[in-house]
């Protein structure tokens, strides 16, 4: 074959696994799957090669992270943790909603995404229930705070491991660069989704009660094993925070960590190794190669060259049509193979503009690439899941109803973000960053007077409201 004709091949096979992919005729791994097996026989990539290509950090990063989450959630610690901050907001539905976005945020940050709202939404789906009222405001608000607080740190969205793992950018990099303006992003977010949704979230005096006398410790299932689960939880966190410094690989971090909570715990091996989402693992293996082949021929160097003479060599122009191009196609496509195409893509850009810092561009790409999910219910793995299970309970979430309400949320984060960005280069990092912070924390302070003085809608009684019944019983 040709160099013209494996150029042409390589293009094909990329844009037929991507059309798959968007179509989802067949299962996104197959479809990655096959492009790779592809690309090998045609012999763009000879099988050795290819091996070079993929990613074995963030590989290990998923599985051992996979591993640890499947056995803590065996636990019921983040059932308690839902229940618990339903308790904590009073019953008063719109404090629930806050509430349940932040246990949201945050294990998002910690968690992958899809395991957190399949923890979540079951919760969710009790607590309206028993407030007799619509869960679907609960279930957005969930969705969205799952793609802004998996934003935040390395972990907690793919486009982020890969990002990580590309680079070296490390924990307490996303940490300390991302944070900051995450926290901005969220707050406005919540007050915002809380005006919209304040006529929609209010119930009785007698149906609030029903939510205070539920306990949250009839969820945790195992105190052993909690623990257990939470001592190793707490040394990868750690590890992943001084992995940098110790000159060891997040996956190594992840799998060791994987690894002691096996030894521990005395868990089944095949049982532990069920809570790892292989197809997940090999969608990866096979986009890696398929995005390898692209390289390989030099179709992401031509891009690259097309680009710095469009930008003219700039690195804040490079990052602003990153940042919205990043938002607006992971909006409507998946963001995994979007973020795998864009690292070598603006690895060459740095290279080909002689630009020496790339810092701007990956947070550029993190930033859009992640919040841009909250663009529509297609737009990440997390929003399907959640529509899905809500159309089995018979509340369907379609595809206008989260869109009207999203899409301009989205757009939002993605202004923020950009004056944010901004921000950071030219005033430099930690100036920044304080000044960030402190809008958020200030924001925060005044979203709380709001919601009280204004938002709060004092409910007439509706009767004697539902017989009370333990969470776990609620179908």
């Amino acid at each position: 074959m040709t160099p013209e004709a494996q150029v042409l091949f390589a293009i094909a096979v990329f844009i037929g696994v991507y059309v798959f992919i968007i179509l989802e005729k067949i299962h996104r791994m197959v479809a990655a799957f096959c492009g790779a097996a592809l690309v090998v026989v045609a012999g763009i990539l000879t099988p050795a090669k290819a091996l070079t290509y993929i990613d074995f950090n963030t590989i290990g990063l998923l599985t051992g992270m996979m591993i640890i989450v499947g056995i803590t959630r065996r636990t019921g610690f983040f059932e308690y943790l839902a229940v618990k901050a339903a308790k904590s907001a009073g019953g008063e539905p719109l404090r629930i909603l806050a509430a349940l976005a932040l246990v949201t945020a945050v294990l998002s940050a910690f968690l992958d995404n899809v395991t957190t709202v399949l923890l979540i939404v079951p919760v969710t789906f009790a607590i309206s229930h028993q407030l007799k009222i619509n869960p679907l405001p609960f279930l957005i608000m969930e969705i969205i705070a799952s793609n802004i607080g998996g934003t935040a740190t390395l972990i907690g969205d793919p486009p982020n491991i890969m990002i990580g793992s590309a680079t070296g950018l490390g924990f307490l990099d996303f940490i300390l660069n991302l944070t900051p303006v995450i926290v901005v992003i969220y707050v406005l977010t919540v007050f915002i989704l809380g005006f919209i949704y304040q006529k929609d979230l209010s119930c009785g005096p007698d149906l609030k009660q029903n939510i205070l006398s539920l306990n949250e410790r009839d969820e945790i299932k195992d105190v052993k094993l909690l623990y257990r689960c939470l001592f190793v939880l707490g040394l990868t966190i750690l590890g992943f925070c001084v992995h940098q410094f110790l000159h060891l690989e997040n996956s190594v971090v992840a799998l060791s960590g994987a690894a002691l909570l096996l030894l521990i715990t005395k868990s089944d091996p095949e049982h532990a190794l069920q809570a790892v989402e292989w197809p997940v693992i090999f969608f990866f293996l096979g986009l890696f190669i398929v995005v390898g082949a692209l390289e390989n021929v030099g179709v992401i160097e031509a891009l690259a060259k097309a680009a710095v003479a469009t930008t003219g060599g700039s690195l804040v122009l490079t990052g602003v049509i990153v940042l919205w191009l990043s938002a607006l196609c992971s909006a409507f496509v998946d963001n995994i193979p979007f973020v795998a195409t864009m690292i070598p893509l603006i690895q060459d850009i740095g290279r080909l503009g002689r630009m020496q810092d790339l810092s701007f561009l990956w947070w550029s790409l993190s930033l859009g690439a992640c919040l841009g999910g909250n663009g529509t219910i297609i737009g990440a793995s997390a929003n399907v899941i959640v529509a899905g299970l809500a159309e089995k309970k018979g509340y369907p979430l379609t595809y206008f109803d989260f869109f009207k309400v999203a899409f301009p949320l989205m757009l939002m984060s993605i202004l923020v973000a950009q004056l944010f960005l901004l921000a950071w280069y030219h005033l430099h990092t930690i100036l920044a960053l304080v000044v960030t912070l402190s809008i958020g924390l200030v924001l925060a302070v005044l979203v709380r007077f709001l919601n009280k003085r204004y938002l709060y809608i004092k409910p007439e009684p509706k009767g004697e409201g539902q017989r009370r019944v333990p969470l776990n019983k609620v179908k």
